[in-house]
């Protein structure tokens, strides 16, 4: 019997007979007007996509692996973090992040019977002391272990607006620690909460990774693990494009200094678009951004707790957090392919523009003197503030839309006296080197004024 093909049954469709189809039924309306939009970037997206839109066959780099579920800790407690981490990986968590404040941490306590040689663990080390990472070395050789280390200047120069100590002193201590542990985990979290667009979130975290890359001594770079820590929201394709196009931009950069292409990517939702009131949507938006990390390629996703920006850390909410990833990856069958995006047309498209865009602000930056010179003219923190006043300008207007804030939100909803942490942005005037990049949610000003009147 004959095997008989069915596509062939169907004559090719182009672009534009497509698009002259759709003209008719709109009846006289404009096409541009009626379907297409403009993104805060300036990308125009159409209602439709074909194998006309791909214009470049660039090959994004994809995870080796599926990604893990990973649990955030904060280890001011050394005991405390522990039992939480080992409870963690009991219930499904498959790799750690711990947060260590202070050089008080015992790490013979905080990384007591966890199992090293099988589960990658993070570290965000909010100190530089080369002396105190000394003690990571042993728990590496005994257990062949996966630890990865935050030792990110740049960021801490970026959100407090100073050098841990000084610009010659932290690029010192940074260098001592690049050469003693080989990966570097660059944050760029802080680009995307403090309001900055997909092209300026890119263009950044490449600029970000440049200067690294321009500071540590080239024998060194072939032997260096690089891993971008970045935040996910809601506009879930163009999220999805996100991920795909730094992997894009990081392949060119890495070719152009003669390292290994490969990059590893940890997901985090924003805090951007995260409500103080009717709180249980937020679980929905971590879902979304969960799923679009995912479907992105990052290697590891970080959940947020529905709850983390007014409640100190819980149980409930943690494993609430940590099962969201879970129903996921075992009960959706998100872990059975690392590379689900490839083939749409408007995912790959959105994903061209945006590493093409993006390209053009980062060359912008390094013709300009780079990343940090770039920071201290208050280049960077003009650009993002602009950028977060345009999306403040849609949430207001109701264009942006955050049900239960700026729509259908409950008058029956009271939070004033739920508040454990302080929810709304930290912006006290201080001497410091440069302004730094206040991180702030588009909900904020709305709460206040609801919390005032309750």
């Amino acid at each position: 019997m004959k095997t008989k093909v069915l596509f062939n049954d169907f004559t090719p469709v182009s672009e534009k007979q497509w698009k002259q189809k759709i003209q008719f039924e709109l009846k006289g309306e404009d096409y541009n007007k009626s379907l297409v939009w403009e993104s805060l970037e300036g990308i125009k997206v159409k209602p439709f996509y074909s194998s006309e839109d791909i214009i470049s066959e660039n090959t994004i780099p994809k995870p080796l692996t599926t990604f893990k579920i990973t649990e955030a800790i904060y280890a001011g407690n050394a005991e405390i973090a522990n039992k939480k981490a080992l409870r963690a990986l009991e219930k499904g968590a498959e790799s750690l992040f711990f947060t260590i404040p202070t050089d008080t941490t015992d790490l013979n306590i905080l990384l007591k019977n966890i199992p090293l040689n099988t589960t990658i663990v993070y570290f965000d080390i909010q100190f530089l002391s080369p002396e105190y990472q000394e003690n990571f070395k042993a728990f590496e050789h005994k257990n062949n272990a996966g630890l990865f280390f935050k030792t990110d200047i740049l960021y801490n120069l970026c959100k407090t607006g100073n050098w841990y100590q000084s610009l010659e002193k932290d690029h010192e201590l940074f260098l001592a620690l690049v050469h003693q542990h080989k990966n570097l985990i660059i944050d760029t979290t802080l680009y995307q909460n403090a309001g900055a667009n997909f092209t300026q979130q890119l263009a950044y975290s490449l600029a970000h990774a440049n200067e690294y890359l321009n500071l540590i001594p080239e024998a060194q770079l072939s032997e260096i693990t690089i891993t971008f820590k970045i935040t996910v929201g809601t506009n879930y394709f163009f999220e999805i494009a996100k991920i795909r196009a730094l992997r894009l931009l990081f392949k060119s950069v890495a070719l152009a200094y003669n390292i290994p292409t490969d990059c590893k990517i940890i997901a985090v939702p924003t805090r951007r678009n995260k409500t103080l009131y009717d709180y249980n949507g937020n679980m929905l938006r971590t879902t979304t951004e969960s799923m679009a990390a995912i479907l992105g390629g990052a290697d590891a996703i970080c959940n947020m707790p529905y709850d983390a920006i007014y409640h100190k850390t819980n149980e409930f909410a943690e494993r609430i957090a940590r099962n969201q990833l879970l129903v996921l990856k075992e009960e959706s069958y998100f872990d059975k392919t690392t590379n689900a995006a490839d083939g749409s047309y408007y995912i790959e498209s959105l994903t061209q523009q945006l590493a093409e865009k993006s390209l053009i602000l980062f060359k912008e930056i390094e013709k300009a003197g780079g990343f940090l010179k770039q920071l201290k003219e208050n280049t960077i923190q003009k650009k993002i503030k602009e950028s977060a006043q345009k999306e403040q300008l849609l949430f207001d207007t109701k264009l942006e839309i955050l049900v239960g804030s700026n729509k259908y939100d409950s008058s029956t909803d009271k939070m004033k006296g739920e508040l454990e942490l302080h929810p709304f942005a930290k912006n006290k005037p201080r001497k410091s080197v440069i302004e730094p990049i206040i991180e702030k949610r588009l909900a904020e000003e709305l709460e206040q004024k609801r919390l005032e009147v309750e």
